[in-house]
């Protein structure tokens, strides 16, 4: 199959705006490229903060289809490219590694030294019907995941899977997420508990923590950091998982972890420094943690979380490209629960 000449999609002109519905040319697959057809493309508030250009914001850049969860099936391949990989169902690496440093050869894909950018930031991505991208960019999966389903996989679960990594989770932890009815805290809480740890889930809407219960979690309202009372009655939190950032948020995790407690940072807002005291770190031994995305096989083994049912993808909404701009204004005042989608096949 072909793909077409021209396409209708969602481009950004000018950062900090709401992308543009238009019509636009696609490029042929270039060598070490491939065609896809996107089916769907997850909608998180990663995508929101790289169409405000907090991932990149150089006009050359300009214009720019954003989108870095997307599903769908190869349907050209460029040189070079095996052609076994056509009509392959496939989800998008979200960062552009050169898959040659010594990071890259050692699957520690996201600190790749030779970093060439993001998807739907750097590269074109999947608000729009065709992406064309690195075939090193794209992961398969089994042709039975749905592709809406599939839009969880390259982040929402991948992410977390990292996380657990990082973190070293066990069955003797106790582990609090904070955010824990959005789309990557939804999708962690359900990883934590797959190393039989105890999970205690942090949001502030009746409906977030609903979510977070119905998923087999305990859930406590963080409206107001200074006054939740201790969330475990066997001893103070082992690992924290802070998906908000803010300074309660910190402060609240570097009080409350137990002896070797584990904070794990996971957002990149530039505004937000952290105090914190050595002497914490020391009379304590917690550790802070970075956790940076996830690696290539970690993105195929939550494809296989998903598969098997070991997580249950949380899609809150999914829209046609006509609703989108309106799915983003439920992110921005977080009205949504988990993950949304934007399905180009519905």
């Amino acid at each position: 199959m072909t793909s077409p000449d021209e396409q209708t999609g969602y481009r950004i002109h000018r950062w900090n705006t709401d992308p543009n519905w238009e019509e636009f040319e696609l490029p042929q697959p270039g060598p070490g490229e491939v065609t896809i057809r996107v089916e769907a493309c997850g909608v998180g508030q990663t995508v929101l903060n790289a169409i405000r250009g907090d991932l990149g914001n150089h006009p050359g850049l300009l214009p720019r289809v954003p989108g870095h969860e997307l599903a769908g099936r190869i349907t050209e391949v460029g040189p070079d490219v095996e052609r076994h990989l056509l009509g392959r169902r496939v989800v998008a690496y979200f960062y552009l590694t050169c898959g040659s440093c010594d990071e890259c050869l050692a699957g520690q894909d996201s600190l790749c030294r030779n970093l060439a950018g993001f998807v739907g930031v750097h590269r074109d991505g999947g608000y729009a019907p065709y992406a064309v991208l690195p075939a090193a960019n794209v992961i398969r999966v089994p042709d039975g995941l749905d592709p809406i389903a599939a839009t969880v996989v390259p982040d929402a679960v991948a992410t977390p899977v990292h996380v657990a990594a990082r973190a070293a989770i066990t069955r003797d932890d106790r582990v609090v997420v904070i955010g824990a009815g959005g789309g990557v805290g939804i999708h962690m809480i359900q990883v934590a508990l797959l190393k039989t740890a105890d999970v205690i889930g942090f949001d502030v809407t009746q409906d977030k923590l609903t979510a977070i219960e119905a998923h087999g979690v305990r859930a406590m309202d963080s409206s107001d950091f200074s006054s939740i009372p201790s969330p475990f009655t066997d001893g103070p939190p082992t690992v924290v998982i802070d998906l908000v950032g803010s300074a309660a948020a910190t402060t609240w995790s570097m009080d409350s972890l137990g002896a070797r407690g584990r904070l794990v940072a996971l957002t990149t807002f530039v505004t937000r420094p952290i105090s914190v005291e050595h002497r914490d770190f020391v009379f304590r031994e917690i550790s802070l943690i970075g956790s940076r995305y996830a690696s290539k096989t970690e993105v195929a083994a939550a494809a296989d979380l998903v598969v098997t049912g070991r997580v249950d993808p949380v899609i809150g909404e999914v829209v046609r490209p006509a609703e989108l701009l309106a799915l983003h204004a439920k992110l921005r005042t977080r009205q949504l629960i988990g993950r949304g989608a934007l399905a180009w096949d519905i």
